[in-house]
């Protein structure tokens, strides 16, 4: 019997797929859609107050991917807190996932105090892939900035927590930011986020309205950057760390790949969004498939175990 069970910080999913964070995950009404499908497990990231977002247009299917500047917009923190409290009441042999952006360090902080202090007892994603201060990269490209938030965020959260990150594109920044990420009792890191500041032009003109047509890339654009992130961390980080792989999945070869590269779970995105909770059913049984032709009968059969030239 082929398997997807998988577990992340301790916890067991059935379903080794979820959604990627801001995708079908805006209201209630998104969240039990996913809940309901196929899906292992949901997330959605909350910022500390309801934010409406970029003006439109600000996300646009493409040939191969999507070009996006969402630009946050969610219900605010309360509302999926309660939402997810409520779950826990009704459905306690499951675990679902909580993702944080803070529009700055104090914010970020202001935010994981209030799931320490909540009855939330899933896992948490801390955002780093958002810029943050006027002036700064990404927080994750910082590596002085990020640890000033880890070091202060382990002072006083003590639930389950990972990290989100964008993109990584030079092997010295594999090196310095898995020092950096080595240092605290991190459960996980996502990798990836959307590729910035790309941009897609139909005719003469830009094809979403924020920062003049920039925005962030995802589909099947960024699945060999996504691969090359998961593996290289999964290299550098120690053990007690997993790695959750996020981008370019819209079949069950690219949730192989994803898995065969070290991701513990493997999140969906553009092509949820394009395609529908449906889409995470498929997916499953293209894996199996693969995995029953292969001869494996478990995730870990495979998981890590990239071969190489020799």
């Amino acid at each position: 019997m082929v398997s997807l069970k998988t577990q992340i910080a301790g916890f067991s999913f059935d379903n080794c797929l979820m959604n990627a964070a801001g995708v079908s995950c805006m209201t209630v009404e998104e969240l039990e859609a996913v809940r309901q499908s196929s899906a292992g497990t949901i997330t959605k990231t909350a910022t500390l107050t309801p934010r409406q977002g970029n003006p439109e247009p600000r996300y646009r299917d493409v040939p191969l991917g999507s070009i996006n500047s969402m630009g946050l917009p969610n219900q605010g923190i309360d509302y999926y807190l309660d939402y997810l409290l409520t779950l826990q009441e009704s459905q306690p042999e499951r675990t679902f996932f909580l993702s944080l952006v803070g529009l700055s360090p104090g914010e970020t902080h202001i935010l994981l105090e209030k799931v320490q202090n909540s009855g939330f007892n899933g896992i948490t994603e801390l955002n780093l892939s958002c810029p943050n201060v006027a002036g700064k990269p990404q927080i994750a490209y910082d590596f002085e900035t990020t640890e000033m938030i880890l070091d202060n965020a382990f002072t006083y959260f003590d639930k389950p927590l990972g990290i989100k990150l964008p993109p990584y594109f030079d092997i010295a920044h594999f090196d310095q930011a898995a020092k950096v990420f080595n240092r605290y009792p991190l459960k996980f890191v996502n990798c990836v986020n959307s590729i910035g500041n790309g941009m897609y032009i139909e005719d003469e003109s830009v094809v979403i309205r924020p920062k003049n047509g920039f925005g962030g890339i995802g589909g099947q654009y960024i699945k060999p950057t996504a691969l090359a992130n998961v593996h290289a961390f999964y290299q550098r980080l120690d053990p007690s760390i997993q790695v959750i792989g996020t981008g370019g999945v819209y079949s069950g070869r690219d949730a192989f790949e994803h898995i065969l590269c070290d991701a513990s779970m493997v999140q969906i995105g553009t092509a949820l969004h394009q395609q529908g909770v449906d889409i995470f059913e498929r997916v499953s049984l293209e894996l199996k498939a693969i995995m029953a032709q292969k001869g494996y009968e478990k995730l870990e059969d495979f998981k890590g175990k990239l071969k190489y030239f020799t």
